[in-house]
Formats: structure tokens, sequence, C-alpha cells
């Protein structure tokens, strides 16, 4: 076992050998008769924050505390019934115009290649102005 294998399982499994995985304690055995001194310093380091976190407790709240804090937490504004709603209805809205701008860049995207093609120009250059009056009445000819 190398030395760094050894303290990263004392940090953690903690200083007691026989806490560790049945398979790393005949390697931390050897380990421990080869560099006796290392191995005892970085035990004695691992049992030391053992003893601390046993030591340590959760604290407990009492009914009394609990209480406090929730005497102390703000109370919901008057008047603000309408933010429930206002919400959803502003996300609405922006996905509903999200929409209309994906319709009309669809649209004009889809639009926009004919006015570019060569032909549609031909055909518009053969009609001439004199063709359009086909589709005038008779009083706007006249």
């Amino acid at each position: 076992m190398t030395p760094e294998r050894f303290d990263a399982l004392a940090e953690a499994y903690g200083g007691d050998v026989a806490r560790w995985p049945e398979g790393e304690r005949e390697g931390a055995a050897m380990f421990m008769t080869t560099d006796p001194a290392r191995a005892q310093a970085v035990l004695a380091a691992a049992q030391a924050l053992d003893q601390r976190l046993d030591a340590w407790a959760a604290l407990r709240v009492t009914p009394d505390f609990a209480d406090a804090v929730l005497a102390g937490a703000p109370k919901p504004r008057a008047g603000s019934w309408w933010r429930g709603w206002l919400a959803p209805a502003g996300m609405g809205a922006g996905l509903a115009a999200a929409c209309v701008a994906g319709l009309l860049v669809g649209t004009r995207m889809a639009v926009a290649p004919l006015a570019t093609d060569p032909d549609v120009e031909a055909l518009v250059t053969a009609v001439g102005e004199d063709a359009f009056d086909l589709y005038l009445d008779d009083e706007a000819a006249g």
C-alpha cells in the first residue's frame, strides 16, 4: 500500500483500521509495520477528527423557536392577488409574440426567394404596364 492510499483511507474511514474495508486492512497492517511513525501520525489525526464528529449533535428545534421564526416571517401583502395570474399571462403573451415573429420570418423567407428568381423577374418584365389594364375596371381605364 502506498502512503497516499493509506492517507486516503484514513480520511475516508477514520482512525480505526477495523472500520476500513476488509480488502484494505491487510495492506494497512503491512504499511503500519514498514512506516510506523507515519502511520501513527495519520491515524492519530484521523482519530481526533473521529472524536470531534462523534461529539457533534444536531440542534433540536423547540416549538417555541419555530413559532418565533414563523411570527417574524414577512406576511403576504394585501392587493397582490393579481400577481398570481400576471406572471403566467405575461409568459403566454411572450410565447404568442414569439410565435407571430416566427411566422412572419418564416413566410418572409418562403416568399423572398421568389422575388430574386430570374424566371419571375422575366415574367413580370414581359407582362409590362400595358397588360395591367386588363385587371382594371372600364371606368378606371377610361
